[in-house]
């Protein structure tokens, strides 16, 4: 889960996380005295499985203890590790140069990004993206070879490339659609420039607590999260509330995927400015987390 933002929520409408250093921050980027820090590139899955009901996605919960967002549902994820950039990497699906045209960014970039969507969804979760031909996809990984990997991976004793290659495996891209880009605000002290992707949980599969931030996982209808959210019950940041509304309408996995390729990339960066002595820290585009800060706290 790619860290952003520290603190904890302060009183705010439904489960909206709000830092409570936030106004003094964003004061001190309006008057010059914070530099903005260049933002990291992460990547994020919502991990979905088909029900009788329709579509579940995957959340882990971050333990109440942790500085950032603690007690905030969201998904598997986490900062792109510079070796997906520079290794070759077995590879199925569309390529490293249709996925940069798809992100607008070049291949190294689009390859790392896809790799570390792929690689955190393993390490968090455990459920690996991923096959020994173009068509196949692997099933159980929870063995405990398979978590000595894993546990290699997350203390990068070892390189996602090196891991698909000894496994001779094949990075399955296609079964990863992107869905949305947020960046984390410029009065941040740790910035992520996050991407948001759908996949469906791979038949033979199953997901588990793997991240040592989680104290919890559950899977949800994306409705059934909002409603928790909107009555104040389901603690969450304004991407993962976004994206969990965006998910509402589609029936089943399949369907979400197939609309990715019609999803809006344009990155939602939050703006903050000073208005009669307020402060007024919005998110353009999305209206409903915009929020009127005053010396006593936002409204």
């Amino acid at each position: 889960m790619p860290n952003g933002q520290h603190g904890q929520q302060q009183p705010s409408a439904g489960g909206q996380w709000y830092p409570p250093e936030w106004p003094d921050r964003i004061r001190a980027l309006a008057d010059g005295s914070l530099t903005p820090v260049a933002p990291r590139l992460a990547a994020t899955v919502m991990l979905l499985r088909d029900t009788d009901t329709g579509p579940v996605v995957h959340m882990l919960r971050r333990k109440a203890s942790m500085a950032f967002a603690g007690g905030a549902y969201a998904y598997p994820g986490g900062g792109v590790d510079p070796r997906d950039e520079e290794h070759r990497v077995g590879w199925a699906g569309p390529s490293q140069a249709e996925w940069a045209a798809r992100l607008g960014t070049d291949a190294r970039t689009a390859q790392a990004i896809v790799c570390g969507a792929v690689r955190e969804t393993f390490e968090e979760a455990g459920v690996l993206l991923a096959g020994r031909t173009a068509d196949t996809v692997v099933g159980d990984t929870t063995g405990d070879d398979w978590e000595a990997d894993r546990q290699a991976l997350v203390a990068r004793e070892t390189s996602f490339a090196d891991f698909l290659d000894r496994r001779g495996l094949l990075l399955r891209s296609d079964l990863l659609g992107a869905w949305a880009r947020w960046i984390t605000p410029e009065f941040e002290p740790r910035r992520y420039d996050t991407w948001f992707f759908v996949a469906a949980l791979p038949k033979g599969q199953r997901t588990r607590n793997a991240s040592t931030e989680a104290d919890r996982t559950v899977w949800i209808r994306p409705t059934d999260a909002a409603d928790g959210y909107d009555k104040g019950e389901l603690l969450m940041m304004p991407p993962t509330i976004s994206t969990l509304r965006s998910l509402e309408p589609y029936g089943s996995a399949a369907d979400a995927l197939a609309a990715a390729g019609g999803q809006d990339l344009a990155p939602v960066l939050a703006q903050a400015v000073l208005e009669d002595g307020e402060l007024v820290l919005s998110w353009p585009g999305h209206d409903e987390f915009t929020k009127r800060v005053r010396p006593g706290g936002p409204s």
